[in-house]
């Protein structure tokens, strides 16, 4: 292997817009996310579904989802 090719890795803090913090491996000291798997509404359950004319209930109806 190559001498001085790789960069060095740290243990980083990522710290979410929510308050969330934990400790992963990067090249940068710490991150800063706007949203992550605490705040996030796909993990939270909170997530909607959006439905634009009907189009949820057609999908239903044409494969026969209850």
């Amino acid at each position: 292997m190559k001498k001085d090719l790789h960069p060095e890795l740290h243990n980083c803090s990522v710290t979410c817009a929510c308050g969330n913090t934990f400790e992963t491996k990067s090249v940068k000291e710490a991150i800063r996310v706007e949203i992550c798997n605490e705040c996030h509404p796909f993990f939270t359950g909170s997530e909607r579904m959006v439905d634009t004319a009907g189009r949820i209930d057609k999908f239903k109806k044409r494969y026969n989802i209850d």
